[in-house]
C-alpha cells in the first residue's frame, strides 16, 4: 500500500468516525441510520445516471453486500441504542479487521507478508481493547450491546469483502459505490416504515438534519475504501480503515462526556504499534 492510499483511507477512518458519533449522539438511533442511507442513496443517484453501468459479473457482489449492509444497519443501530460508542464501536470495528483478515487469506488467497499479518492483528486487538478498558464486566453491565456489536462485526467483514472483490470486478470503484449505495438505501427505508408505522414521518421531520450529514460523510468515506481495495490488498485497507475508532475515542471523551482512562491510552498505543507493523 503507497504513502498516499493510506493517507486517503485515514482520511475516510475520520468520517466514518464521525458519522458514527452523530448517529450515536442522536436520541433515535434507527432514525438517522434510516435517514443515512435514504440521504446516501439520493447523493449517489446522480453517479447511478452518469457512470459507467456496472458489468454483470459485479451484481452478485452488489446484491449480497446490499443484503449484509442491511443486516449492518439494523444491529449497529441495535447496539448503540444499547451502549455507549466508546464501548460499542470498539468491539465491532476491531473485531472486524481480524474476520477479513482469515477471510482475505483463505478465501481470497491474498499473500500478506508475516509482518502485516501480524499488524493487522495487532491493530485489531488494540481496538478491541478499548471496549474492556473497566474489565470483562463491561459485557455484563451492557450485554445486548456486546452481542449486537459482535454480530455487526460479521457484517462487517461479509460485506468488506464482497465490495472489494465486486468493485475490482466492475473495474470502477466510483460506479459500484454509486449503485451500492442506491441499493443500499431504499430497502432499510422500508423497514424503518415497517418498524414505525405511521410514525415514520415524524421520526424523518426530527432528524434530518443529521442524517443528511451522516449521509454525505459516509458516501465519501466509504467511496475512498473501496476504491483503496482495488490497488490495495483488502485486509490492510480494513485494518487502517479501523483506526477510525482512534477517531471515535477522542470524540467520545470531547463531546460526550466519555471518560479517557489509562487503560484507552494503552490501547491506543497498541493500535498505532499496529499501524508501524503495517508500514514496515
Amino acid at each position: 500500500m503507497s504513502l498516499s492510499v493510506a493517507l486517503l483511507v485515514l482520511f475516510s477512518a475520520v468520517l466514518h468516525a464521525s458519522w458514527n458519533a452523530i448517529v450515536r449522539i442522536k436520541g433515535d438511533r434507527l432514525a438517522v441510520v434510516t435517514l443515512l442511507a435514504t440521504f446516501g442513496a439520493l447523493i449517489a443517484l446522480p453517479g447511478v445516471v452518469l457512470l459507467p453501468f456496472p458489468p454483470a459479473d459485479a451484481w452478485p457482489w452488489l446484491i449480497a453486500s446490499m443484503l449484509l449492509h442491511i443486516g449492518y444497519n439494523v444491529f449497529l443501530a441495535n447496539a448503540y441504542q444499547h451502549g455507549e460508542l466508546g464501548k460499542v464501536y470498539p468491539l465491532a470495528r476491531g473485531t472486524a479487521p481480524l474476520i477479513t483478515l482469515v477471510a482475505s487469506l483463505f478465501i481470497v488467497g491474498e499473500a500478506l507478508g508475516p509482518l502485516k499479518v501480524l499488524g493487522v492483528v495487532v491493530l485489531g486487538l488494540g481496538i478491541i481493547a478499548l471496549t474492556f478498558d473497566r474489565g470483562i464486566r463491561v459485557l455484563m453491565e451492557a450485554p445486548k450491546g456486546a452481542v449486537y456489536a459482535l454480530t455487526t462485526s460479521l457484517f462487517i467483514g461479509g460485506y468488506t469483502i464482497s465490495d472489494g472483490l465486486g468493485a475490482r470486478t466492475a473495474g470502477d470503484a466510483l460506479a459500484y459505490t454509486a449503485w451500492l449505495f442506491v441499493l443500499d438505501g431504499f430497502p432499510l427505508l422500508f423497514y424503518a416504515m415497517l418498524a414505525r408505522g405511521r410514525g415514520v414521518g415524524a421520526m424523518f421531520a426530527e432528524n434530518w438534519k443529521a442524517g443528511l450529514l451522516a449521509g454525505a460523510l459516509s458516501i465519501v468515506a466509504y467511496a475512498i475504501v473501496i476504491w483503496a481495495m482495488t490497488v490495495a490488498p483488502i485486509a490492510l485497507v480494513a485494518a487502517l480503515r479501523e483506526t477510525s475508532v482512534v477517531m471515535a475515542v477522542v470524540i467520545g471523551v470531547v463531546f460526550l462526556g466519555e471518560k479517557l482512562t489509562t487503560a484507552r491510552m494503552l490501547s491506543v498505543a497498541v493500535v498505532l504499534s499496529g499501524l508501524v507493523l503495517l508500514r514496515l
